[in-house]
């Protein structure tokens, strides 16, 4: 039994099926590569042999590599990794350009036979480096089929020849949408990209027939062929030129040269458009070298691949409660939250009651739905019928008898626990009693809230961040009392809505807005010691957060900051650590200034909501020193703020997987994504620098940035987290 299946059938076309055994998707191999190699061969030295179709045996083509592969290749090549990982990357040149070539004359390009590849599904990764080496692709006529190279979006380049042949097919400009975007295209937007030539209802035959009926020209890449000029211009070409400097610009105005990958891969098609093809490969293969011995690939690849995968797949799921599928869902308020969460659950096929004070209100909510199916409309991915269709799954009502049949509740009620109680009372009164029921709340302890439950352990959080519709993360909270069919019924929802889950006990704050807090609040301060807010702004940026904590302080607003200082330090008591970012946050909501939805808080926005430049009257009360602080200060006083707070969550036991802290923070609120998260970064930098630099910033700027007791001990036994902490090496030993 093997990866792939070689057959020649009647009319002489060799046949090799890609069917990855005991797996879903096909994922390549090393062994299942050099398996492509024996079938080339074969039908390239078999006179019978009129061509060649690659296709795939399940229902998708390829999902692409088994980035597993990349470590064990590390750790067989001892003290030169590199050179393991650059051999083994000029191999799968050497196989695919084999492909490419299919016996012809290296001079005259003749006698080769034709290669087609029959895409049946979704085809991503070293699935499509195949195809593009392929010379002719046909893709199924299905619309929810996706193409293309995402490699970008977990650290790393398509390596496998992808980067070199697309852009020398399409040229650089147009290559950057598919290379340095990650986008997946159907298949009509993919044949317009050139990444297919053809789409059709059988793609097989389609093949097939075209292997039967290909001339000799049609065999020989562009690339190959006499006087081949690459489209748009070769760097050295004046037009060549103003694009790669136009591309260049553009990576580091969206990267802040935050992410190795996208420099990288820019760097590998401006070296290799200088030189000829087989030399191209031989720098996209160095390139990709560069990028995996880069400790950044790896944790992204970790973070963001293998253990967001296995988030999703169940690795934290109560193993011996069975199937909690959710068929009927019953949402508390619909408001802005409760619009969405009903929206996503009615995506995800269920039956959504949503409930709201009177009909106008309810009705409001469900409106945000059509909304949404509207947008879709216009921009082509919906229609009118899958609207109605979605629309009909929800019913709007401030009737709480519709509840009745729910197998789950979402409350997002106003954050008020007299609110949330009274509700909660209602509504168990209703529903089955065997029922779950998750309050969607961002900052109120879960243990507090199950209290006015009849039913504690079935009582648990469900905390989705907005826009619930676009944001990845759902962070699951257990209280107390939850017991293990709640949290797997949290879980099976959320797989069932397509979003990643994080499961955390009961704390202030959960663990997202634990983290994001400090990040916002070590902005706010700096501003109050005189720094200014465009240097601490960029300074974010410039380690990959999407936004920076003066800009993200607007965007959530400055009131609801002011809320919660105000609710902590009630609940605190004399425990609360007075700071100088609440006197600046309360005196913004003295003036007025209340953020983006007030068109004046930290920057001043025109009549339409954009932004225009930081208030100035900041400066006024908050004088900027004479003398700025260094780049990399601020930096680290804005990492160390958040991944302190992640260490003492896992500390204590707020957080009991560490996976499950480096990907929520990613994807709750865009943690430096390149590091793979707070404990991937720890990794990256040392535990040992990590509470050296604690001390230091501890004697500048105060006990917030004082060592946990976990780091030091780390950082003593010379420890890393992922050696001591990773959930995969403990199961394996």
């Amino acid at each position: 039994m093997s990866d792939f299946k070689y057959d020649v059938d009647a009319d002489g076309v060799a046949i090799i099926t890609w069917d990855a055994i005991g797996k879903s998707m096909n994922v390549l191999t090393r062994e299942a590569f050099g398996l492509v190699e024996e079938y080339v061969d074969r039908a390239l030295e078999d006179d019978a042999v009129k061509g060649i179709v690659i296709t795939s045996g399940k229902k998708d083509f390829a999902g692409g590599m088994d980035l597993n592969v990349l470590a064990t290749i590390r750790e067989e090549s001892g003290e030169n990794p590199a050179q393991g990982l650059f051999d083994f990357t000029m191999g799968g040149h050497r196989i695919l350009r084999k492909l490419e070539l299919a016996g012809m004359d290296p001079k005259t390009k003749k006698g080769g036979k034709p290669v087609a590849c029959a895409i049946n599904g979704t085809c991503a990764g070293i699935g499509t480096e195949i195809a593009l080496a392929c010379h002719h692709r046909v893709m199924t006529d299905n619309p929810k089929a996706k193409v293309g190279l995402p490699e970008i979006m977990i650290g790393i380049f398509p390596g496998g020849g992808g980067t070199t042949r697309y852009s020398r097919m399409v040229g650089a400009m147009a290559a950057a949408p598919v290379l340095l975007e990650g986008k997946m295209l159907d298949p009509k937007k993919a044949k317009g990209a050139q990444l297919i030539d053809a789409v059709a209802e059988d793609p097989l035959a389609a093949a097939k027939e075209w292997v039967l009926n290909a001339k000799p020209a049609d065999l020989v890449k562009p690339w190959d062929a006499k006087g081949y000029k690459m489209p748009g211009g070769a760097p050295y070409h004046p037009a060549g030129f103003m694009t790669f400097v136009g591309a260049s610009a553009m990576i580091n105005g969206k990267t802040q040269g935050a992410f190795p990958a996208a420099q990288a891969l820019l760097s590998s098609i401006y070296e290799g458009a200088l030189v000829d093809f087989d030399t191209a490969l031989k720098i996209e293969a160095r390139w990709f070298t560069h990028v995996l011995m880069n400790p950044s690939s790896s944790a992204m690849i970790r973070s963001l691949f293998l253990n967001k995968q296995a988030l999703e797949k169940g690795a934290v799921r109560p193993k011996d409660v069975p199937a909690q599928t959710v068929r009927k869902v019953g949402v508390l308020g619909a408001g802005m939250m409760g619009a969405g969460i009903a929206l996503v659950s009615a995506q995800a096929g269920m039956e959504v009651v949503l409930i709201d004070r009177d009909q106008e209100a309810a009705d409001k909510g469900k409106a945000y739905s059509a909304g949404y199916m509207d947008k879709g409309i216009k921009r082509g991915k919906a229609t009118e019928e899958k609207k109605a269709a979605l629309l009909a799954q929800i019913t709007a009502t401030p009737d709480l008898d519709a509840l009745k049949g729910c197998d789950l509740i979402i409350e997002a009620v106003f954050e008020d626990p007299g609110v949330k109680a009274e509700m909660t009372q209602k509504v168990e009164a209703i529903i089955p009693e065997d029922c779950i029921f998750a309050s969607n709340t961002s900052t109120l302890p879960i243990s507090e809230l199950a209290k006015a439950s009849k039913r504690a352990d079935q009582f648990i959080g469900i905390h989705f961040f907005s826009p619930v519709e676009k944001m990845l993360l759902v962070e699951i909270i257990k209280g107390r009392e939850t017991g293990d069919r709640a949290v797997a019924k949290a879980l099976d929802y959320v797989r069932q809505i397509r979003k990643t889950p994080i499961v955390v006990n009961d704390a202030r704050f959960f663990y997202a807005n634990r983290c994001i807090i400090p990040y916002i609040n070590e902005g706010v301060r700096m501003i109050a010691e005189g720094v200014s807010p465009v240097l601490i702004d960029n300074a974010a940026r410039q380690l990959g957060f999407p936004v920076g904590p003066i800009q993200l302080t607007d965007e959530t607003s400055i009131d609801l900051g002011a809320k919660i200082a105000r609710a902590t330090k009630a609940a605190m008591g004399d425990a609360y650590p007075e700071s100088p970012s609440d006197d600046l946050i309360f005196w913004m909501e003295e003036q007025g200034r209340l953020g983006r939805k007030a068109n004046a808080g930290f920057f001043d926005y025109d009549e339409k909501g954009k932004r225009v430049e930081y208030w100035k009257g900041l400066q006024e009360k908050y004088p900027q020193a004479a003398e700025q602080p260094d780049l990399i200060e601020v930096q680290e006083r804005l990492m160390f703020a958040q991944v302190l707070e992640a260490v003492r969550a896992l500390e204590e036991g707020v957080l009991e997987d560490i996976r499950e802290g480096d990907v929520g923070a990613v994807l709750a609120w865009g943690f430096a994504p390149w590091s793979g998260g707070p404990f991937s970064w720890l990794d990256i930098i040392g535990t040992p620098y990590a509470a050296e630099r604690c001390d230091q910033l501890a004697g500048q700027h105060g006990d917030r940035f004082a060592c946990p007791e976990l780091l030091r001990d780390m950082a003593n036994k010379g420890q890393s987290f992922y050696g001591r902490f990773d959930p995969e090496k403990s199961a394996a030993a």
